[in-house]
């Protein structure tokens, strides 16, 4: 069931990017472990915007929560054509102001460099050093906009750049038509993240939205996990399939502002929620979030 993505895994379990976007986009590339040469689809010459943008304005901030380390994309040393990286043992107290820059359709669905799926409608980045997963704040120092991501990839590997943003987070701190922007870095410890906020992982909620499926409006209540948020019909649908073929649990596409977000459910609180996580979990989706109905 896992068939459709495990020859991406072995082909880039380093897959870095290097800051695509923007109405001019620059060189965009990354490699995998046994690669460093920078062929095949990331030698295109750049990146670009998705043909028809979603509105991703409300695209929740990434949840900061306590996970193990990937197993893959952490080696304590990397090099990508020819320069040696080094990965922190721990993210507590990283800082830095820098460059951001932003990928987008070249790398979307391709797996990042620790696994999973990438996805350019969710809040997450790459990162050079900060260990696999990990979470920051990221601040644009023009503008004062604010996002949290969730750190799943390498990379950028051109120039001096701190970060690549995905899509939606570029587009809420403002820097997609530049293509990049002067931004601050924040190490986020999830745990003391989580006691300041009451433990928001599992309680995190996303406001409802319309099924596009045809399963009509949510039941009254209903908890859902919402597994990807997607600017295409078509790719929302074929997650779906490929969900129900995987787990033991309804799947629907629920639609609202352009995104199509996939979610397993509805289901009944947490007696339901952690054995669908697990079963998520090994068909690879590992970023699955509660969004709750009844949070209106």
């Amino acid at each position: 069931m896992r068939a459709w993505w495990i020859p991406l895994l072995a082909t880039l379990v380093l897959a870095g990017c290097a800051g695509g976007g923007g109405t001019a986009p620059v060189s965009s590339a990354g490699v995998d472990d046994d690669d460093s040469s920078g062929g095949g689809r990331y030698a295109m010459s750049s990146d670009a915007y998705p043909e028809e943008p979603p509105d991703v304005s409300q695209v929740p901030d990434a949840v900061p929560r306590i996970e193990p380390r990937s197993r893959a994309g952490n080696r304590s040393t990397y090099e990508v054509w020819g320069k040696t990286y080094h990965v922190l043992d721990d993210a507590t107290g990283y800082e830095r102001r820098g460059t951001a820059s932003w990928y987008g359709e070249k790398f979307q669905g391709y797996a990042t460099s620790n696994g999973e799926i990438y996805d350019m409608y969710k809040m997450s980045a790459a990162h050079r050093s900060l260990p696999l997963p990990s979470f920051a704040r990221v601040t644009n120092l023009d503008n004062g906009r604010s996002v949290i991501v969730r750190v799943n990839d390498r990379g950028p590997f051109h120039s001096e750049r701190e970060i690549d943003l995905s899509y939606a987070a570029a587009a809420r701190l403002d820097i997609l038509d530049h293509g990049t922007g002067r931004v601050k870095v924040e190490a986020i410890d999830p745990a003391d993240w989580q006691a300041q906020h009451g433990g928001a992982d599992d309680d995190a909620r996303a406001r409802p939205v319309a099924a596009s499926d045809g399963a009509g409006a949510a039941p009254e209540g209903a908890v859902y996990l919402q597994v990807a948020a997607l600017g295409s019909v078509a790719g929302a649908d074929a997650l779906k399939a490929r969900l129900q073929d995987a787990l033991s649990r309804p799947v629907r596409v629920a639609s609202d502002a352009g995104l199509h977000r996939v979610q397993v459910g509805p289901l009944a609180g947490r007696a339901q929620i952690d054995p669908v996580r697990g079963e998520l979990r090994r068909a690879g989706f590992d970023e699955a979030f509660v969004v709750d109905t009844r949070a209106d």
